[in-house]
Formats: structure tokens, sequence, C-alpha cells
């Protein structure tokens, strides 16, 4: 297979950039190059020299003047809600057993389940996004059609099959037999496979009983190097209602904490209202909180405090998501042009520097998917985004008078979209001009 140089003005991340001039903590080529062969980044750096150490066998696609950078990285997505999203008028509980449960009973079909796994890859792709941790839902197909197709597409992804055994119709509930026995089937069938990798998902502590919350922490002492994923502090309703169903705990940190939930590799969608000793609990285990701004802002769930979780003296670890469907766009511009004006609203600001590098090497790592992925350092994995910062008239008429590329990076956050991604790479091959429609 021959070689691939893609030439552009290339951005990457080194660290988490403190301030809007931190140089330091980005590489950035004018006119660079990404070598690309056989499904990763073999060279990076100033187009001429890559190009003429690449040798004869190498096809150059010419991106200039748009933006290389690593594809971006969703940490908590829903698939099964594609067709509940921009659905009015509810927050968290009544959203749930208005739209999703209903919705997510479709997915016993599994033609069905085929055919949303496929138009969300799609759409991921669209956006620029190049990997996901996704929740299927409750039924063994679901998660069987999501990895199927993320394998033909050579796509890395984390996701699971939702547990979930009470305080939903019975249309998407298991057991804590079934919910273990399916989950360890569809471990041995994907986990490590291609790219895919498994996250262990029981949704929440609401929809999970005692018997299946040990269930989920049996499968995470069997399958330590697994993800998982849940949902934690999101709505007051929820964080009340949770702390009925298990009143032995301090908090709803401490039900996850007392079933082994809890550690580098665990996921917990948007903890909003955590107390101190929550937050601590989370850092002292390297657990990582998932801001979905989107969705907070739609079902006035609450304004996740970015900044001060940033700051605090024990640190968390932060990824940003979609959070689609509750969240109301797929695209991680859209997110992040949401979260600076949560921040904003706090009294901060977050410098697009630092967005951007959240939504590559900053959800990377706390998805502990790094050395693979949210970088362009030789030897990893080659999931690339081009980016057109003119790809609207507005865009393009506000260009004329940006002068920095941070000022270009907050325009792409601020107005950008689907329209914006020039081009995806999933492995080395481009994969959004191949899409239909």
């Amino acid at each position: 297979m021959s070689a691939l140089l893609l030439r552009g003005r290339v951005l990457s991340f080194l660290t988490r950039p403190e301030a809007i001039d931190d140089r330091a903590s980005y590489r950035y080529e004018e006119d660079g190059a990404v070598l690309i062969r056989d499904g990763k980044i073999a060279a990076v750096g100033n187009f001429h020299l890559v190009s003429s150490e690449a040798g004869r066998d190498v096809r150059v696609v010419d991106h200039r003047p748009h933006l290389i950078l690593p594809g971006f990285i969703d940490a908590h997505v829903h698939v099964p809600q594609m067709q509940v999203i921009a659905s009015y008028g509810a927050e968290l509980l009544d959203w749930l057993n208005t739209y999703t449960f209903p919705e997510e009973s479709k997915f016993r079909d599994t033609q069905h389940g085929r055919r949303i796994a496929r138009l969300f890859l799609d759409e991921m792709v669209r956006q620029g996004t190049t990997t996901v941790a996704a929740y299927c839902s409750v039924h063994r197909e679901s998660a069987d059609a999501f990895f199927a197709e993320a394998l033909e597409r050579d796509m890395l992804v984390i996701a699971g099959k939702v547990m979930m055994d009470r305080n939903a119709p019975d249309g998407v509930c298991d057991t804590p037999q079934s919910g273990y026995d399916d989950t360890k089937a569809l471990i041995a069938d994907w986990h490590g496979k291609g790219r895919l990798h498994y996250a262990v998902t029981p949704r929440f502590a609401i929809t999970s009983s005692p018997e299946q919350m040990d269930m989920a922490g049996a499968l995470m002492r069997e399958h330590p190097d697994l993800h998982m994923q849940t949902h934690l502090s999101e709505n007051h309703a929820e964080i009340a209602y949770t702390m009925e169903l298990y009143p032995e705990a301090r908090d709803y940190t401490e039900i996850y904490a007392q079933y082994g939930l809890l550690g580098p590799k665990a996921l917990f969608g948007h903890c909003i209202h955590l107390s101190e000793r929550e937050a601590d609990a989370l850092s002292d285990t390297g657990s990582i909180a998932v801001f979905c701004p989107t969705s907070n802002l739609f079902l006035g769930s609450g304004l996740f405090d970015y900044q001060r979780y940033s700051r605090r003296a024990k640190p968390l670890r932060i990824a940003t998501a979609t959070d689609v469907g509750g969240g109301t766009n797929y695209s991680m511009l859209r997110t992040m042009d949401e979260g600076y004006k949560v921040i904003a609203l706090q009294g901060e600001k977050l410098n697009p520097l630092a967005s951007f590098w959240q939504i590559t090497l900053g959800n990377a790592k706390a998805l502990s998917i790094d050395a693979r992925v949210g970088t362009l350092d030789a030897g990893t994995d080659a999931d690339i985004v081009v980016l057109d910062a003119r790809s609207t008239p507005g865009m393009a008429l506000r260009m004329e008078t940006v002068e920095t590329l941070a000022e270009e990076l907050f325009l792409l956050q601020t107005m950008g979209d689907d329209r914006a991604v020039r081009e995806v790479y999933v492995a080395g091959r481009p994969a959004k001009s191949g899409l239909v429609g």
C-alpha cells in the first residue's frame, strides 16, 4: 500500500494550554505534512523535510490552506437516541421516561440497530469525530450492531450494552444475571478486536439494583483493563431519588465506590452537583468527570464548574462530550462553543487553544487512549480532521480580520459545524468524502 502525505497547516498539542499565548503547549507548522503508512502516522513536520524523506511511493493530498489536526473525540454519547434529539420540554427523569426508554425499546430489532449504528457513525465522521465512548441499548443486539459497524470502518470506539434492571419499562430492562452474561459474551466477542474497547455500562444507580451494581463491580474485577461508564449527579431530582434508593450511602459517588466502580478508566457523565468530598473521591481514584454542556443546558440540569474542577487542590480529570440525544448537536465544535458559554456564565473564560486540546489530546488522555489517538505523533493511529475556517460566507468574512491561530480556532469553535470539516481520515483512510448525502 502506497504512503499518503497530507499537506496543510498542521497543529497538534503537547500539553494543556494554560493561556492564549502558551506556544510551548502545541506544535504548529504553517507548511506542514503528515506522512501516513499502513494506517499509522509515520512522520510529521515541515512539508519539504517530510516529503524529501518519504520516498517515491507517496501520494500527496494538498489540503492547504486548511488546518490538519487529530480527529475529535467524544467521551459520552447515546447511540439509540438519534431519533429523540430535539424532543421538547422535559427534564432528565421525564426525558428518560417520555422519550428515551420508548425509543430504546426499538433496539430489540436487529435491523433497526444496524441502521442506526451506520447512520450514527456516518454522523460522527461528518462532524470530524473519529472516536466515541458510546452507550448502546440494553439489548445485546444493539452492541453487536454498533461494534460490527465500527470494526468495518476500523474506528477506535469504546462502547457497551447498558445494564438496567429496574425503574424502567420491561422492554428496556435486563436482570442482574442476564446483564452480566450478555456483557461477558460481548467482551469475549468484541473487546480488543480491531480498535474496539468494551465499557461496562450500568446506566446509573436509579436503574440498576444493588444486585446488578454488584455484578458490574464483578465484571470490572474480572476485566480490570476495561472502561466503565455511567452517570453521576446530573440533576437535583435524580440525586434525591438515588439517595432514596441507596439510603446507606453518604452521597451519590459513594454508591459507585461501594461497588468498585471508581478508577482511572471510569467515565462519569455530567458530575454537575458534586460535593467537595465527592470531587475528592473522583480525584483520588483518577476517575473522569465528563462535561456535557449542550445537554446540561437543554435539560436545565445546571452548570458544570470546569475551571474550578481543573484548578482545585485535587484536580479532576475531565473529558467533554456531546451527550446526544439529550445533547443538542453531534459536533464537538458546537459542544465547545456551548462549553465556553457555560464557563463564561461562571465568570471565567476558556481559551480556544485549551478547547481544541480538550477535544483531541485532552479527551484522549481522559479516556486512557492517548498512546494511540489524540495527537499527530509518529507511531500513533492516523485519525485526522481537516478544518476550513472559511467554510461559510459568514466565516469567510470574519477570516478577513483574523490575525492569529488562536483567533482562527475560536472562529471555528464559535461558528463552525460539519461544513467546516473538509475531510476526515480514519486509520489513514479518507472517510468523510465517501459518505452519501
